[in-house]
């Protein structure tokens, strides 16, 4: 038997949860450019919560594919938000189920008392606003990564 080595940990699902606006920051920057269809979203009004199941890019990964030349991943991934009181929308055509929508941040404004709003800003002008009691969100991977169908990192020209 041989002593285990670093190069053969494998990387691990991601599994995060937010609760103040520095973790949600994090969270935010992982889940850029991650894409869903609209009917992938739903909001839970007697449990109180709102997910989607995500495409998302592997930000935390680009580096490792690039050193290695290997092609970069996307992961699918569901964001669960607890505690939503209500959700307003805006540039999201609900009727259409098919319409694919591009995630681009996440932010948080504190209200009284640890209420506040949950802002998901959508490419195209849209965005997603939930009224929350606190801030309370989980990010978690549920399959295994793919090789993202474009072949390229995400790009935001200047």
């Amino acid at each position: 038997m041989t002593d285990a080595r670093f190069e053969d940990g494998g990387e691990s699902a991601l599994r995060l949860m937010a609760q103040d606006a520095d973790s949600l920051e994090i969270i935010s920057a992982l889940v850029q450019d991650a894409v869903f269809p609209a009917a992938e979203m739903k909001w839970r009004a007697k449990a109180r919560d709102f997910a989607i199941l995500l495409n998302r890019f592997r930000w935390e990964d680009k580096d490792n594919a690039e050193a290695r030349k290997r092609p970069y991943e996307r992961v699918q991934t569901v964001l669960v938000i607890s505690d939503v009181v209500r959700v307003f929308s805006q540039g999201v055509d609900r009727s259409d189920p098919e319409m694919i929508l591009s995630l681009l941040s996440l932010a948080w404004e504190p209200g009284e008392d640890g209420t506040g709003r949950i802002t998901l800003t959508l490419a195209g002008d849209g965005a997603i606003a939930l009224d929350v009691e606190c801030l309370n969100l989980s990010l978690q991977d549920v399959t295994r990564p793919y090789i993202a169908p474009s072949g390229k990192a995400p790009d935001h020209p200047d």
